[in-house]
């Protein structure tokens, strides 16, 4: 996929394959970030985005949210994966005590749900994926898009 991407899926399946697709061009390319923010309503797949990606990488690895655990470890593929939910994150003392500062410094992707909730501690160089619902017609269809921040002030971290 070219990046910046846009793209309408219809189906959840179609959701994880814009993940796999994505963990692809990662593989792929090394040049691209490692940190993957993303944005989006309750609901709207951003886990089942996750899935899709993890499976690439970790093919045997069953994702879930990590709402209640705040970060999923996935060591079982290619390169460790870390599944963040930044849900209930208020500020970064909640970050420091997850070590979220250690999954940074790692050579593992991270991808971090909820980073509206978190725009302080974005890497400045990360990919974004905004997902929402783009019919209320119907359900299942999602809007997403994908955008690289290739640099900033300074790189906070190696994911």
């Amino acid at each position: 996929m070219e990046i910046p991407f846009t793209v309408i899926t219809n189906t959840v399946q179609e959701t994880e394959q814009i993940g796999s697709a994505l963990a692809d061009d990662l593989l792929e390319n090394s040049r691209l970030p490692r940190f993957i923010a993303l944005y989006g309503d309750l609901g709207v797949g951003k886990t089942a985005f996750v899935r899709g990606f993890t499976q690439k990488i970790a093919p045997r690895t069953g994702v879930r949210s990590p709402t209640f655990t705040l970060v999923n470890e996935y060591r079982g593929g290619i390169i460790p994966v870390f599944h963040f939910d930044m849900y209930r994150i208020t500020g970064e003392d909640d970050l420091y005590s997850i070590g979220f500062d250690d999954y940074l410094a790692t050579n593992a992707f991270c991808l971090a749900e909820w980073c509206e909730n978190i725009p302080f501690a974005v890497p400045d160089r990360h990919l974004s994926v905004i997902i929402r619902k783009s019919d209320s017609a119907r359900p299942d269809q999602r809007f997403i898009e994908i955008t690289v921040h290739p640099d900033g002030k300074g790189d906070a971290g190696t994911c």
